[in-house]
């Protein structure tokens, strides 16, 4: 059996996987002005190279590149709703960007922008006993060990707002 298929068909499939890998939107933008205080919902962030965001609870001089920014996937959050069976909202997942098609994983140690901010993807944004235990979920280690996001540096100032695009 020979099954011939034309190469625009090839190339379109391609063209699409590059598409859902590079090009994404941010749909929640969140912020806590302390630490351990509930994240807050905001239209917009000022983001400051090499400190953070503006009025986290991170933010500070000479920030460490890991801390200065997080995102996480809305898909990774609506799976791990559906497998433990809640309603969690994404912005208690504690990170300060949710995307929407995009894979964040494969931007690991990659440059990229946030709308108009650059950033580059150090690590990745493990969930950790604290989060566990805020949520009430025994299982949120294990789930999102890979699917937790990113912690990234800010290479470049300027403002995040929601639905901004994502690419490379």
């Amino acid at each position: 059996m020979n099954i011939c298929v034309p190469l625009f068909v090839h190339i379109s499939y391609l063209l699409l996987i590059c598409y859902k890998i590079l090009m994404g939107r941010v749909v929640e933008i969140g912020i806590a002005k302390k630490k351990g205080s509930k994240m807050l919902s905001v239209k917009y962030v000022e983001a400051v190279k090499n400190k953070g965001l503006l009025d986290d609870r991170e933010f500070c001089e000479n920030n460490d590149k890991k801390k200065q920014i997080t995102l996480i996937e809305i898909e990774n959050i609506n799976y791990f709703n559906k497998i433990s069976e809640t309603l969690i909202k994404e912005i208690d997942f504690r990170r300060n960007i949710i995307t929407e098609d995009i894979r964040l994983n494969e931007l690991l140690n990659k440059e990229f922008y946030i709308g108009a901010v650059k950033v580059k993807a150090h690590d990745l944004c493990r969930p950790c006993k604290y989060l566990q235990n805020l949520l009430k979920q025994k299982n949120l280690i294990k789930e999102l060990l890979i699917k937790g996001g990113l912690r990234c540096e800010i290479l470049s100032s300027g403002k995040i707002y929601k639905n901004d695009k994502i690419k490379i």
